[in-house]
């Protein structure tokens, strides 16, 4: 079909881009308005701009935003939020994303027929949609949610909040499953993840389309290496990159700086929280918090290290480090489901002396990583510009209007 009515529904806003998701999210919105009509619904919280997120997607038919704030950690808004999620099937995570505004313009939209596809962004849009209606709706999966549940409980070291996450990632597990089941088609990011979220929905219509980068924005811009500088670049108020933060200054940047007392860390990412602040304070690291452009930071590296130990989907930002020729070090999480080849488009470790290790090994011979940064920019360049992505994506929801 070459004109379809879309309804692409998102919670928790799209703009400024500078999370991984709202980057996916927006770059394909961006693409489909080109060749269809689309109605984005989606909420604003502070810090949002739906204003500006208007203006940068012009060729669609309608933005329309909704004010909310997600309710807080530890505010008597997430304990009333929990208390509820308890007595239903829903986990918290998905019950403090019920907005009946934003549920009631898309149950209109979807019950009188005004869009041939809706596209459910993430797993949270899915509260507030009607599922198995006559309108088919896409799920788009960025993550498997439950797996960075279970993965926060496997990690948690206190028994009080492992009891805590426990039902709670099952309950994410059970949701997830039905969802996927329910929608017309699931997209996933990856083959791990497809592969994941079959397993607990045999019966679900699964099918991978890979993330993408922007190769024109990220690429090599001639600024020299500082030859002892590591970065992470992330939302620091995403849990999977605080971990990660907190375990590589605890775990592995010491014996990095037994081979190299030089070296040091720049952390870029929004909302620090003061853990971290306080981590980072003490060990001499660089915390930039929300910057405008993370590819000077980026740019001015010798290593861009990718240490996380919870999370899933795909991190974007290891694109974004390959679109800029840089030599990356990651766990095989940080990694998973992305297209690369240890040794040859990053070097992949798990173990904190296994990492510090490849980190030293990089830092120390400038020829090796020139050439993994030349083997990542070619893999991107060649296979993940957000024009193919989007146009993959575009023919997986064609399928689906009859």
């Amino acid at each position: 079909m070459n004109d379809m009515r879309i309804l692409w529904v998102k919670m928790g806003g799209l703009w400024p881009l500078n999370t991984g998701g709202r980057l996916r999210s927006f770059h394909i919105l961006s693409e489909l308005s080109r060749r269809h009509r689309v109605i984005v619904l989606t909420t604003h919280g502070p810090g949002d701009d739906p204003g500006e997120l208007a203006r940068h997607l012009p060729r669609c038919q309608q933005v329309v935003s909704v004010p909310y704030t997600m309710p807080k950690h530890g505010s008597a808004r997430f304990a009333l939020a929990l208390l509820r999620s308890w007595l239903s099937p829903l986990p918290v995570d998905l019950w403090k994303w019920r907005v009946p505004a934003l549920r009631a313009k898309a149950s209109r939209l979807v019950e009188t027929r005004k869009v041939d596809l809706c596209v459910a962004d993430f797993l949270f849009a899915v509260a507030n949609l009607p599922l198995g209606g006559s309108v088919p709706i896409v799920l788009f999966e960025h993550n498997v949610e439950h797996l960075i549940w279970k993965r926060l409980c496997q990690t948690e070291t206190r028994a009080w909040r492992r009891a805590l996450l426990e039902p709670e990632w099952r309950k994410m597990r059970r949701c997830e499953a039905r969802a996927c089941t329910r929608a017309g088609l699931t997209v996933a990011v990856s083959d791990v993840d497809r592969a994941l979220l079959a397993a607990h929905a045999p019966e679900a219509r699964i099918v991978t389309v890979p993330t993408g980068v922007d190769t024109a924005y990220f690429t090599q811009n001639g600024t020299p290496e500082s030859p002892a500088q590591l970065v992470f670049t992330g939302s620091m108020d995403w849990f999977p990159n605080e971990d990660a933060v907190l375990y590589f200054i605890d775990a592995v940047l010491p014996r990095i700086r037994l081979n190299i007392p030089e070296v040091s860390l720049t952390v870029v990412g929004r909302n620090p929280r003061p853990r971290v602040l306080m981590a980072a304070e003490k060990a001499g690291v660089q915390i930039t918090g929300t910057v405008e452009d993370i590819r000077p930071y980026v740019a001015e590296a010798a290593v861009y290290v990718v240490p996380l130990r919870v999370g899933g989907g795909t991190r974007l930002k290891i694109f974004e480090a390959l679109a800029m020729g840089k030599a990356v070090v990651a766990t095989t999480v940080g990694a998973e489901g992305l297209p690369l080849i240890p040794g040859k488009h990053y070097l992949r470790a798990d173990d904190p002396v296994d990492f510090a290790h490849a980190v030293v090994s990089l830092l120390m011979d400038p020829d090796r990583r020139r050439a993994l940064g030349i083997a990542g920019r070619q893999l991107v360049e060649e296979q993940y510009s957000w024009a193919l992505v989007a146009r993959e994506f575009e023919a997986r929801c064609t399928e689906e209007v009859p």
